[in-house]
This record gives C-alpha cells, structure tokens and sequence, in this order.
C-alpha cells in the first residue's frame, strides 16, 4: 500500500513539473507577413527591449540632475552615555590653591541627546544649469538609440524572412524537379526490364535522381535552419510554430534608383546621434568653463539637546534646549593648479574628434550608397537575366523529356537539360535573393527603409 503511494505522488509530482516548465515556454503557433514579424521583433528582441530600459535609465537620471538642485534635507538624532565623563584641569588659586597648581574638575552629565536637521537650497551653480540643459540631450540621445535599433532590428528581421522564402521556393522547385526525375527513372527501369534500354542508361539517370535527391535534403535543412535564425532575431522561442504568409511572388520588389540629388545626411539616424554627441560636447566645454563661477547656496538648521543625570528624555517635564541658524554660502574658485584650465583643453579635443567623426560617418555614407547602388544595379541586371534563362531551360526541358517519352533521343539528353535545369532555377533564386538584400541595403543606406 506504501508503495502504491509513494508511486501515485511520484507520478502527480512529475506531472505537476512539467506542467509548470511548460507554461514558461512559448507554444504558440503564429502566421506572420514581414511586416508582422518585424512589429513582433519590435517587441520581443532582447536588443530592443534593453534600449527601451535603457530609456527609462535615462528618465530616472534626467531626474536624478534636477534633483540636485532641489532643497536637501536630512535629518539626524544621537543619543549618548559617558561611561567616563571627562576631566578639565583648572588653575589651583581659583578655589584658593597655591600657585601653579591644577585641580581635576569633571563638567557635564552622563546622558545627552540631541535631534535636529539641516536644509540646504542651491541659489546659483553655472554647471547645474549646464547639466539641466544636457538633460535634454541625454534624452534626445535616449531616444535615437531606440529608433536606430528599431531599424537595425527591421532590417535584419526583413532579410531573414526573404531568406527563408527563397529557401522554401528553392524547396519546392527541387521537390518538383525530384519527381520528375523519379518518374523517369521508374520509366527507364521498365524499359530495360522490356530490353529497350541498356542498364547503362537506368544507372545514368539513376546517379542525377540521387544527387538531387541529396540536394533536396540540404536544402530542407538549410531551411529549418534559416528559420531557426529568423526566430532568433524576432526574439521568438524555437519550440513556438512559425508559418509565413508573404509569397516570394507578391514581394512586388521595386529596384528603382534615386536620382542623384544632394543626400540630406540627416534622414540617417546615425548622423543625428553623432550630431547630439557635438552638442553635448559643446555643453560640457561650456559647463567647465564655468566651473571658474562661484556657487551659491542657501542653508539653516534646527537642533534641540537635552542633558540629563539619568536617561528619561522622553519625560514630559524634562527640558530639551533648542538652537537654529540660517545663512548664506558662496563658493569663489581661486586656485585650482590649473585643472580647470586642462580640463577645458581636453573638452576641446574632444570637440574635434566629435565634428571628426560626424565628417567620417558622412563619407561613410557616401560610400554605402555608391556600393549599394552598384549593388543593386547588378542583382537586378541578374535577376531578370536568370529569370529568362529559367523559362529558356524549362522549355528545354519539356522539348527532351518529350523526345525521350517518345523514343527519339536517349535520357542523356533529358539528363543534360535537367541538369541546366536546375542550375539555371538555382542562379535565378540566387539572384532574387542578392536582389531582394540589396534593396533592403540601398534603402537603408538612403535612409528610406520603412520600419
């Protein structure tokens, strides 16, 4: 009976753990276009969800600068007990002693206490209001870096989704190709079981049915695993079902080319990070310069002490001895050892490797824009010229199995064009593909990819 128990718990325990490890794991099954993936990516990639903590970092230290110059108050209590109360040594001749004598004299009680606070306000801090101004650039800068994510995030989410459509087109193609090919190969066996064919001609056909046969199960592969790494970059969980619906037919890929018109350098996000980074170094020159400013400052303090024989301060009678104050402080900076002066120096420097790197980045872009142009030129050159080749060998195709069906050429001819077959398919998909990224990287570069 024990046994059966134990059995029975060890069997509702296991349940009730898996149960639970498989409620933290994402199941679901989801049918997504491109753009769907990318809203889902938007949120679900860890990249874009730290630069939006990265944000809200952001927010609090904005806060955090103003605070500073908002009154300070801090409070304080202390109590006391001299296990040993201190002695002074008074002049003997004050209570009639001789001369040059000391007596030991203890002052004082044993308890005391003492609660007060302090405020502080600050009334003028040339680098406070420097930073309360950087607080606007922090935030700006914040905020960039989300949107610089969202496009480096789109644009990789994109090329992974193309990527798996070509690969599950190329899929389908050999699929096809695949049954042709066995069908020919069942039609050859027979006629050499009749004596029409030699072997010689089975095992030919046979040989091109393997390979693609090999080949059709690479690119199976390569296509779980391109949706592996689609997954991966929408921040989705590998055990949840993904199904695309865009078609590589409905892409309605344009491969126009802008016109040579002067580039506005700002519709790239990366121009206007570096541009903020200009700014606040601008600010932080101007926040050192002021450092050579004095600081001023409100302050005042209340405090109350009692002293006692014994520890009753909370007795209501017991007297407690107040004290305040209020006042004004300024701070003059004199004489540093001229820090100040290299700090500014160095803020400087700065300065100009900022502006340096805004002019590398617009040349950068420059040359981003000429490669991808080119780049795209090309593919679309490929593409269309694959495209005919496609349809040419196809036709081949079709006119060689046609001949052999009907006994007017061997299958090495069938074998040939299938083989120019398959690699002219092959070219065309590669091109799209080349195609499809190279827009994508043109767009971007020009700053007119849509998130």
């Amino acid at each position: 009976m024990r046994t059966n128990l134990k059995t029975l718990l060890a069997i509702v325990l296991t349940g009730i753990i898996a149960n639970a490890k498989a409620q933290q794991v994402d199941t679901s099954s989801y049918f997504f276009s491109v753009q769907q993936s990318v809203e889902f990516a938007l949120k679900h990639n860890t990249a874009m969800q730290n630069v939006i903590l990265d944000q809200q970092i952001a927010t609090n230290k904005i806060k955090e600068i103003i605070g500073s110059g908002l009154p300070q108050i801090n409070g304080s209590g202390q109590l006391q007990q001299f296990i040993e109360i201190p002695t002074s040594q008074l002049p003997g001749e004050i209570f009639g002693g001789p001369a040059g004598t000391f007596i030991p004299v203890k002052f004082g009680v044993p308890y005391t206490a003492s609660a007060g606070f302090s405020i502080t306000q600050l009334a003028f801090s040339g680098s406070y209001l420097i930073a309360i101004q950087g607080t606007k650039i922090y935030n700006e800068i914040a905020k960039k870096n989300i949107e610089r994510t969202q496009l480096e995030t789109s644009t990789e989410v994109t090329k992974a989704y193309y990527t798996v459509l070509v690969n599950n087109e190329k899929k389908k193609l050999l699929a096809i190709n695949l049954d042709r090919i066995k069908k020919i190969v069942d039609d050859t066996k027979a006629l050499n079981l009749n004596g029409f064919v030699e072997k010689i001609d089975v095992d030919r056909i046979t040989v091109t049915y393997n390979n693609l046969s090999t080949e059709f199960g690479n690119i199976s592969r390569l296509l779980d695993l391109s949706t592996v790494l689609l997954k991966y970059k929408m921040g989705m969980d590998q055990i949840s079902t993904l199904t695309l619906t865009d078609k590589i037919e409905n892409l309605g890929i344009t491969t126009g080319i802008a016109e040579n018109a002067k580039f506005d350098y700002s519709r790239r996000v990366e121009i206007q990070l570096y541009e903020l980074a200009i700014t606040g170094r601008k600010l932080m020159l101007k926040a050192d310069r002021f450092g050579y400013m004095p600081t001023v400052a409100f302050f005042g303090s209340a405090t109350a002490q009692a002293q006692r024989t014994k520890p009753n301060f909370f007795e209501a009678k017991a007297p407690w001895y107040p004290a305040a104050i209020v006042g004004l402080q300024i701070n003059v900076p004199i004489f540093d050892g001229l820090q100040k002066n290299y700090k500014i120096q160095s803020d400087k420097i700065e300065l100009l490797k900022s502006e340096n790197d805004l002019l590398f980045m617009q040349r950068t872009i420059d040359m981003q824009q000429m490669v991808t142009k080119v780049n795209l030129q090309n593919s679309s050159a490929s593409l269309q010229s694959q495209k005919d080749n496609m349809t040419l060998a196809q036709s081949v195709f079709d006119v060689a199995k046609t001949k052999y069906e009907q006994g007017f050429s061997s299958n090495l001819e069938v074998i040939n064009a299938q083989t120019a077959l398959k690699e002219a398919q092959t070219n065309y998909f590669n091109a799209l593909y080349d195609t499809v990224i190279a827009k994508v990287e043109y767009d971007k570069s020009i700053g007119s990819f849509i998130k």
